[in-house]
């Protein structure tokens, strides 16, 4: 079955104004470019093109999500203040989250497009699906949007789904460098969405993403996260993955996977400090979509989060893509080799400490 693919032009519109890196402009600080800027999402559509991939991918139209739908997730309150501040000259949905003119209209078709994969994945037209969207959403809390995030995309799109297409369970796996914290509020009190979160120990948000955070009520060991040190790489993630993650789903049996997909934990990004390459980026799919065929059919949804090295963003999607379709190209990693002889690339004792934390609470998953 084909891989669907969502983009938009307008995606590329969402203005992050001119701040440097992350800090806002000042006497102090030298205006420069945003860190959630579109040069990484727009290489990694251009990538896609050169590589001969995009013709082999099947065009999924976005959509704009409803306030209503939107309403599932965040507070009227919240989509009134961001839609108010987007209708004048923009805004702040928090500090490091700017937007500007028409940006609320943009996080709708962010939303939607999420939401239009998975509609089309349940329809079947579809095995799996790539949503390469901006902004990002998996920070935004019901009545704050943070990290570049407005609007939840994946929680908004999941709860579309068993709300009105009857979908029962679904686990999501993170594997942005930063804590899911949006997805994980969204569900922290639902057994009918397990929440897998990998992620460095206390990047952001500051006391977030602990292995102590377990979900509360129904929600209660349906909270899964793996706050791992700073400089992992392929080797550790591959073994969160083997001893935790996959574990995990088995134990869950999902009716779909979604993965609020960054690419921030590869070795070159500026807001990360780990390791993972292309590849490693590739061998996770490819467990993924291991787990998806025994448990769901091969239902796979991937909806773009960070990831902020425009150079090695394209790299690391490609490698997903690749995956996800089956068909390799002629493309190569540029950075493949010399990212393999970096030092502790392979599992280190004390990251096997921090999986083993976190495999321990498998068990409690039904």
């Amino acid at each position: 079955m084909a891989t669907g693919f969502v983009f938009h032009e307008l995606y590329m519109w969402h203005n992050t104004w001119n701040y440097a890196q992350v800090f806002q402009p000042s006497l102090h600080v030298q205006p420069g470019e945003h860190a959630e800027n579109p040069e990484t999402k727009r290489r990694l559509r251009n990538l896609l093109e050169v590589s001969g991939l995009l013709d082999h991918l099947t065009p999924i139209r976005a959509r704009y999500a409803t306030e209503d739908e939107i309403a599932r997730f965040h507070t009227r309150a919240y989509i009134e203040r961001i839609k108010k501040l987007s209708a004048e000259n923009g805004g702040e949905a928090s500090p490091l989250t700017p937007f500007g003119k028409g940006s609320f209209e943009i996080a709708q078709l962010s939303a939607g497009g999420t939401m239009a994969a998975l509609d089309a994945i349940l329809d079947g037209t579809v095995k799996n699906a790539y949503v390469l969207c901006r902004p990002p959403g998996h920070h935004a809390e019901a009545d704050v949007g943070m990290g570049f995030c407005l609007f939840g995309n994946v929680a908004i799109a999941i709860m579309h789904a068993q709300a009105t297409r009857g979908l029962g369970r679904v686990a999501t796996v993170d594997w942005d460098v930063h804590h899911g914290n949006g997805t994980q509020a969204a569900f922290y009190n639902s057994k009918d969405v397990l929440t897998i979160s990998l992620h460095q120990d206390g990047l952001y948000p500051p006391n977030s993403g602990h292995v102590t955070e377990r979900g509360t009520g129904a929600g209660l060991n349906y909270n899964l996260n793996i706050p791992l040190p700073p400089g992992c790489g392929n080797g550790a993630y591959l073994a969160a993955f083997e001893h935790v993650v996959l574990p995990a789903l088995r134990r869950y049996k999902p009716e779909m996977i979604v993965v609020p997909s960054g690419f921030d934990a590869s070795g070159v990004d500026p807001l990360g400090r780990m390791m993972v390459s292309a590849e490693g980026y590739r061998q996770m799919t490819r467990l993924l979509m291991q787990a998806a065929d025994e448990l769901c059919g091969g239902r796979l949804l991937m909806s773009h989060e960070g990831g902020y090295s425009p150079m090695y963003v394209p790299y690391c999607g490609l490698a997903v893509m690749e995956e996800l379709t089956g068909i390799k190209t002629p493309i190569r990693d540029p950075w493949a080799e010399p990212m393999a002889t970096w030092g502790q690339q392979d599992l280190q004792p004390h990251q096997w400490t921090a999986i083993q934390a976190a495999a321990t609470l498998v068990g409690d998953i039904h």
